[in-house]
């Protein structure tokens, strides 16, 4: 059940639980820096306000059964802290990137079916120099907080539907067929009908290049 406002309250994760999920992302991402923090908490947020983790941050969510869609709206380095937070990726299929150079997400409870989209605050650079005013520079007043902003002042939540589908997001699995037009395979349900002929998004005219 999605979690209200006052339920969310002003609190924010324990710092070691965070930190562990810091610590993974910066693994992964070779190095930490401040969005990948905004992109823990981001991913951490949408969790708690879906309810598939606990309100006190207590026990990591692991997506091993594609419960969980997030759908992040930048490629940078936000998209590995919110990849690690909610154990979705692109290469599980559990993580979608639309590239609007945000550093926001949406996460979609594929069993419950709703989501909600969560995004930094306008103010948030400005308040994380307030809550770590010693630090030796911005980046790392950023940095630090983010950690340790409380989640109704770092970030903000909106209850949202989806465009498409979840049925047509996910599709079938093992669906496989050839375009008419190249011969190569398209997987996913992603082919497109023109006149009669199926053809892949490249010969249907949505091609991201030329040749």
């Amino acid at each position: 059940m999605m979690q209200t406002q006052a339920e969310r309250a002003t609190d924010r994760p324990p710092l070691n639980f965070l930190q562990q999920i810091l610590d993974e992302s910066a693994q992964m991402h070779r190095h930490l820096c401040p969005r990948q923090v905004l992109g823990a908490r981001i991913g951490l947020l949408g969790l708690r306000t879906l309810g598939l983790i606990d309100a006190a941050y207590q026990k990591r969510f692991y997506n091993s059964r594609k419960r969980l869609l997030t759908i992040v709206e930048t490629d940078g380095c936000g998209a590995d802290g919110i990849s690690v937070a909610t154990d979705s990726y692109v290469g599980r299929r559990t993580m979608r990137v639309v590239d609007y150079g945000k550093v926001a997400a949406t996460l979609v409870d594929i069993q419950q079916e709703i989501a909600v989209r969560i995004w930094p605050s306008s103010n948030a650079r400005d308040l994380a120099e307030r809550f770590a005013p010693n630090e030796k520079s911005r980046w790392h007043a950023y940095l630090l907080g983010y950690q340790l902003m409380p989640d109704n002042l770092l970030l903000r939540v909106q209850p949202v539907q989806l465009t498409q589908s979840i049925q047509q997001i996910i599709s079938k699995p093992n669906h496989y067929i050839s375009c008419a037009s190249c011969g190569e395979e398209v997987m996913n349900e992603r082919e497109v009908v023109q006149n009669g002929r199926i053809l892949c998004q490249a010969c249907a005219g949505n091609s991201y290049y030329v040749t």
